[in-house]
């Protein structure tokens, strides 16, 4: 539970987020005029029929011999700057668009107080997925709730009093554009409209329900509801997005949007509320966390000013005893029973998040998930693809949600068309390609941003999710029809486009930027750690399934010529680029070399590689953005380093987190909620390197706790009980058979290895 006792001021740091996927709305929870920020995550402008023309970012004019006059640069002189390169490879954006906030819905309630007293809180119950507001006013207590269901596809609030007759307010919808009309009727308001960049059509419908009152439309496109007992709406909205390449529009959203408003409001409100309730939780509840910590009668925002302090044990619950956790995690929070609950809490709150911004049927969730309060947000929330949309979805597999990866897949399956034809137009190469950044509309090729413009790895990486999804869950129907062929149509594309290094021989990626940060380059380690990841998930994928005896050699004559990406330094240091160029005094917040350690499998704790790694790491500090420290936790948790790794996620939740909890870059970024949440599921359990080690990377400053549901490869789940640092009770359940090798301190030697019966549970113990 999130909680205040106060409005939001800012939409940003302190509204409260509920979302279906497709539909998201802030609740700001203002008193006399509540506010809804309300998005739909098709709405963009760009694409076709934009304004300013639209190409994809592919050329648009042949460069005949261009991007070999780079490589040839970069023969002869080793590196060249990024602004070179874009010079010679980069063209302007055009038509690229941004997400568009939908609108507000400003709901002025007369007679309500204007400024809260001690009776008033504000909250989100993360277990029910539902906003509320409560407050007490001349003796009559108010109540609305809001939340955004996903099997009605609606967003529904209710107003409510424990007095007959107290309830108020006058509805009405708008927008920081001028693109659409507003109209009441009855009970109904509709709103439509075109964006003037590229005429895409939207259009929200709103139905308002009153009971002991009534509800009536005004002239200037109000619903108004008077002396009612309780009264409640629900909202549907739509446009006529399609992800087909290349028009990017399907139906007009009228029908649909009226049919799905009409459709819930004829239902009973405790239905609805109810329906969406089981829903959530179906998903929601499948893992639980217990770091042994309890929540002190703090609202959110003081408990998150209050982590880490020495003194925050004053705001625990009575007769909760200090935590005892020494080492690195423990010198960067207390231990206490508070900090450890805000731990739990945010761990779950990232699992909220993805619920509410990743069903299916919509886009996948973007930098700022489904919600946006902007024309012109930071980034155009697009889909950034040199890490951060891969990020959102970490914790999908390991936390039990492997259904909000559906919209990841399809979003990645639709580049496909685009990015063939970027793939021929930039790099005469078969496949598919994308670079840095993307959005609903194929955007795969290039923009002339120096040091965001050139990242032809990203959709080898954006594969490795799908791979992943077949880790866990072993659905050959799956592979077979969903991950492989965008996973073979990513590899035929570095099939072709390596190219023999003239230093050593070894194939290699040129010209290759290791994002944002340094010279190009040929062979950069990101790069070929990327590509290496690609190539073998892939090769083990192509063996999998039978696929042709020449394309698995091919692969496997590639991968044994593939430079790895792997190089010790000077100084120790596991090397960004091929060239030993690194400084031990860099501390930027890209440590992209390290990949092959994380979200990769090249590196395993405890080898020389690991080793670099971790001087590498510790180089480059702290410090750094959210979504940077999220991953450096992922990194210090396959380390093996707990201690180190709770010293990041105290980093990023006293100096990256809101008040609301939401992560900052800043400004707001939500793949920091979710690296964070994978990286704390790393320290409990990971899987891998193949078996599945228990508590591998447990921080002092949790000696005794108990997670369940958690998810490992190879089709099991665990619940694993602990104190005094050491696991005390594993049970694994089977999803399907397999052989397993378990690590835990728990077992004999340290180690188990069975083969597993579908639907069995075993239970292994310390007596």
């Amino acid at each position: 539970m999130l909680w205040y006792r106060a409005p939001a001021s800012d939409w940003e740091r302190e509204s409260l987020p509920v979302g279906n996927g497709a539909l998201g709305a802030s609740v700001l929870g203002t008193l006399r005029d509540e506010r809804l920020v309300v998005t739909e995550k098709t709405l963009w402008t760009g694409g076709p029929g934009a304004a300013d023309g639209y190409d994809h970012g592919d050329w648009t004019e042949p460069r005949p011999g261009a991007l070999d006059a780079v490589r040839e640069r970069l023969d002869a002189a080793g590196r060249i700057s990024p602004e070179e390169a874009a010079a010679r490879l980069g063209q302007a954006k055009r038509g690229y668009g941004a997400h568009q906030v939908l609108g507000e819905l400003e709901i002025a309630v007369p007679g309500a107080p204007t400024v809260p007293d001690a009776s008033y809180r504000r909250a989100l119950d993360l277990g029910s997925a539902v906003a509320s507001v409560t407050y007490t006013h001349q003796d009559t207590t108010y109540t609305r709730e809001f939340f955004a269901s996903f099997p009605a596809r609606v967003i529904v609030g209710r107003f409510r009093a424990d007095r007959p007759g107290q309830v108020g307010f006058t509805l009405r919808y708008t927008s920081p554009r001028e693109d659409f009309t507003a109209a009441a009727r009855g009970d109904r308001l509709t709103v439509r409209g075109a964006l003037r960049d590229n005429g895409l059509r939207f259009e929200a419908g709103i139905r308002v329900r009153a009971a002991g009152g009534r509800v009536s439309a005004g002239a200037d496109g109000t619903l108004t509801v008077t002396g009612a007992d309780s009264a409640w709406f629900v909202l549907a909205a739509g446009t006529d997005y399609a992800d087909t390449f290349p028009r990017y529009r399907g139906d007009d959203p009228h029908r649909l949007v009226t049919r799905t408003v009409d459709t819930a409001v004829a239902r009973p409100y405790d239905d609805l509320r109810a329906e969406h309730i089981r829903d959530h939780r179906a998903l929601f509840g499948r893992v639980t966390l217990d770091l042994g910590g309890r929540l002190p009668a703090l609202p959110t925002d003081e408990l998150l000013a209050r982590y880490g302090d020495t003194g925050a044990e004053a705001g625990t619950a009575p007769g909760t005893a200090p935590g005892t956790g020494t080492g690195a995690g423990a010198g960067a929070g207390t231990g206490s029973a508070a900090d450890r609950a805000l731990e739990a809490l945010y761990f779950q709150y990232g699992r909220y998040l993805l619920i509410a911004s990743s069903r299916a049927g919509s886009l996948p969730a973007n930098l700022q998930g489904v919600w946006n309060n902007s024309v012109s947000p930071p980034w155009s929330a697009d889909y950034h693809v040199n890490i951060n949309l891969q990020m959102n979805y970490w914790p999908a597999e390991v936390t039990n949600l492997a259904e909000t990866t559906v919209p990841y897949d399809r979003f990645v399956a639709a580049l496909r068309a685009p990015g063939r034809r970027s793939a021929r137009a930039l790099f005469g190469s078969p496949g598919w390609v994308v670079h840095n950044e993307t959005n609903p509309y194929g955007f795969t090729g290039v923009h002339d941003y120096p040091t965001a413009f050139w990242f032809p790895e990203a959709a080898a990486w954006l594969t490795q999710q799908l791979y992943e999804h077949y880790r866990f869950g072993g659905s050959l129907g799956y592979l077979r029809s969903t991950a492989y062929p965008v996973m073979k149509e990513a590899a035929e594309f570095w099939l072709d486009a390596l190219r023999p290094d003239p230093r050593d021989g070894t194939l290699v990626a040129t010209p290759s930027y290791s994002p944002e940060h340094g010279d190009v380059t040929a062979g950069a380690a990101m790069s070929q750690q990327i590509i290496h990841d690609l190539l073998t998930n892939t090769l083990e994928a192509a063996r999998t399934l039978g696929d042709t005896v020449a394309f698995r050699d091919r692969l496997e004559r590639t991968l044994a010529a593939l430079d790895p990406g792997l190089r010790i330094g000077s100084w120790g240091q596991l090397q960004e680029w091929k060239a030993d160029l690194d400084s031990p005094t860099d501390d930027h917040r890209h440590v992209s070399h390290l990949f092959a350690l994380h979200p990769g499998r090249q590196i395993e704790a405890g080898g020389p590689w690991a080793e670099a790694a971790r001087v590498s790491l510790t180089a480059r500090g702290d410090g750094g953005t959210g979504w940077s420290k999220a991953w450096k936790i992922n990194f210090w948790a396959r380390l093996r380093d707990g201690d180190h790794a709770h010293t990041m996620l105290a980093e990023q939740l006293r100096g990256s987190t809101l008040a609301n909890l939401w992560d900052t870059h800043p400004p707001f970024q939500i793949d920091g909620n979710f690296g964070a949440t994978a990286g704390i599921a790393e320290m409990l359990v990971q899987s891998h390197h193949g078996p599945i080690e228990v508590l591998p990377a447990l921080p002092a400053t949790w000696p005794e706790g108990r997670v369940t549901g958690l998810r490992a490869r190879g089709g099991t789940t665990l619940d694993i009980d602990w104190s005094g640092g050491t696991a005390r009770r594993i049970v694994l359940r089977a999803h399907r058979a397999a052989a397993v090798t378990l690590r835990s301190t728990l077992l004999p030697g340290g180690e188990h290895t069975f083969r597993t019966v579908a639907g069995r549970r075993y239970v292994f113990t310390g007596d």
